[in-house]
């Protein structure tokens, strides 16, 4: 029986994959997986700030923007209307699929609600890092979401009209004084190969057309529900909803249609940029866990600050986007070590909490219980009978503490490295 036979989420029309931690949990990977299931993949938030990496028959892909459906040849992908459009970076990446000879003719559709992202936000947004070193990717997210709110914001439906596209963008100079009109004749460009292609659509009504017609759709998340811009660590945070509620505005789905909510969690912590993080290890088994688990970003190449496992932090995400399980990827990165800590609660001035505070998160002191490490290779591992005692403890452990069943686990990179638990 082959893995995605065996996941619970595939029984479900309408499966939404979150990030459970602060990103970088494998949504991608378990998306890939996944989408070879199911009919529509669609993405609802962020946008080229995400990295998410799929090794498929061999070969690794970085995808920032484009859905991780795309690699599966029959699922039709959507980039949602709550998710910010650069146009560039969704070329580059759609020529990698053309050099791995990947067809996407059809599978590729842009919401004519998402807004665009251009020189001039990513210009702002390096300006705007210098003043709040915030620790963003600087891909100009932000500022769009920013010109979006302001009701200022250039939509993927203008490139359908040339010349509205080309007011509607020399207008940007009311708000922006160092605007320049030398990105336009490339816009030009991709916006002719857009057309050509007929990606553009009316994202809502098509989305909900297929639920209708009963086709399975697989909602993508990206970026994690503590980088949220309501609910995360703020002002520690992306520019957009990455929890369940952003699901909904970012797609244009009621909450009925939405079946099963499938957290990703990586089997220790990790985060880039600045923020609080109350697991860190500033020591040499941090620096291990990220040597080994390969953590640097893949949109910035930015060094991961690692840590412990946060259980307060998945209870709190959980508690926000009600997820059925959990999917814990990355467990062979901590099999060289001799024992394995979990934060389960956390004291603040002095009194136990077991909730993960909305402030003083740098004021708290992490209780631990420590789990025995288990010392044996398991990225070989494809089965959870073959599981060492003591990793299968440490499962167990996040199970009860979380208060949620894990479905399965991964010990790998590779699609076949991931196993019902």
């Amino acid at each position: 029986m082959s893995v995605a036979r065996c996941i619970n989420g595939l029984r479900s029309k309408l499966a939404v994959v979150m990030g459970g931690q602060w990103g970088d949990e494998g949504k991608g990977k378990l998306v890939d997986l996944l989408s070879e299931k199911y009919d529509v993949c669609a993405r609802h938030n962020g946008g080229a700030n995400a990295g998410h990496t799929v090794v498929k028959n061999g070969k690794k892909y970085a995808l920032h923007l484009l859905p991780c459906g795309v690699l599966s040849t029959k699922t039709v992908n959507l980039i949602g209307n709550g998710v910010v459009v650069h146009l560039e970076t969704m070329f580059k990446e759609l020529g990698k699929l053309d050099e791995a000879g990947i067809n996407y003719d059809g599978r590729m559709l842009l919401s004519d609600r998402a807004h665009l992202v251009t020189a001039h936000h990513i210009a702002q947004d390096e300006l705007n890092e210098k003043k709040q070193n915030i620790g963003t990717t600087k891909r100009g997210i932000g500022p769009t979401y920013a010109a979006k709110i302001s009701r200022y914001g250039l939509r993927v439906g203008d490139l359908k009209d040339w010349n509205v596209f080309t007011e509607k963008y020399k207008r940007l100079g009311e708000f922006y004084p160092q605007l320049s009109t030398d990105e336009l004749p490339k816009l030009k460009e991709y916006r002719d190969k857009v057309v050509e292609k007929k990606m553009i659509i009316d994202g809502v009504n098509w989305l909900n057309q297929q639920i209708k017609q009963g086709k399975r759709v697989l909602v993508e998340g990206a970026n994690a529900a503590l980088l949220d811009i309501d609910l995360g660590t703020y002002p520690y945070v992306t520019s957009s909803n990455c929890s369940i509620g952003g699901v909904q505005t970012g797609l244009g789905i009621s909450y009925d249609k939405i079946e099963t909510v499938i957290g990703v969690v990586k089997a220790y912590t990790t985060r880039v940029g600045h923020g609080p993080f109350p697991t860190e290890l500033l020591d040499k088994v941090g620096e291990r866990i990220r040597e080994k688990g390969h953590e640097y970003g893949t949109t910035t190449g930015r060094p991961r600050r690692c840590g412990w496992l946060d259980i307060p932090t998945v209870r709190y995400t959980h508690q926000i986007n009600g997820y059925a399980s959990i999917n814990i990827t990355k467990l062979d990165i901590l099999d060289e070590l001799d024992e394995i800590k979990i934060g389960v609660g956390y004291k603040i001035n002095g009194k136990e909490v077991d909730t993960f505070p909305s402030e003083q998160q740098d004021k708290t002191e992490v209780i631990y219980e420590t789990v025995p490490g288990w010392k044996v290779d398991t990225s070989k591992v494809r089965r959870k009978e073959d599981l060492p005692k003591n990793a299968k403890l440490y499962l167990e452990k996040i199970e009860k503490h979380v208060g949620l069943k894990v479905s399965w686990v991964g010990t790998g990179p590779a699609q076949d490295a991931m196993f019902t638990f």
